[in-house]
């Protein structure tokens, strides 16, 4: 019999998962305003994990769907494994998103909303597992993005006349 670690009750509730953060969706922020976010697993082929594990993941163009009662993940682009050979997966497949089914009926009715959508914001290994974080969104209109940046330039100058002042 393997030997077992004591786990104190302190230490158990004190330690996080280590994230390993493979992408992030920048973009995403720019063009949507993110309403709720939820945790998904994805099902992935074995290339498709080792591919992952490189870091080469592009969700620029991804977005979520649901279909019979299911959510799909579709034009994530995991790129081909280095050393898959023959059986390497293809790189822009619909691959299956693991909620709970009260979270996909929330996901399903903001989708069934006018101008409302679901986008990958970040995929990250959490415990040797696969993770997206997907974010029901709501696209922003041209004007509310030249307001936000209007907003960033007012704070920058602001930020640059006090450290002239001190």
């Amino acid at each position: 019999m393997p030997p077992t670690r004591p786990t104190s009750s302190a230490a158990s509730s004190a330690a996080k998962p280590k994230l390993l953060v493979i992408a992030q969706n920048r973009a995403v922020f720019a063009n949507y305003t993110i309403l709720e976010s939820f945790e998904a697993g994805l099902i992935l082929q074995g290339t498709e994990i080792k591919s992952l594990r490189e870091g080469r993941v592009d969700l620029s163009d991804a977005y979520a769907f649901p279909e019979n009662g299911e959510l799909w993940l579709l034009n994530a682009h995991i790129p081909l494994y280095s050393k898959g050979g023959p059986h390497n997966h293809e790189p822009r497949r619909k691959r299956k998103l693991l909620l709970h089914h009260s979270e996909i009926v929330q996901l399903t009715a903001g989708v069934a909303q006018k101008g409302f959508t679901i986008v990958p914001l970040r995929l990250y290994i959490k415990k040797r597992v696969a993770k997206v974080e997907l974010g029901l969104a709501k696209g922003k209109r041209q004007y509310e993005k030249r307001e936000r940046i209007a907003e960033r330039e007012v704070d920058r100058q602001i930020q640059r006349a006090m450290r002239r002042r001190v």
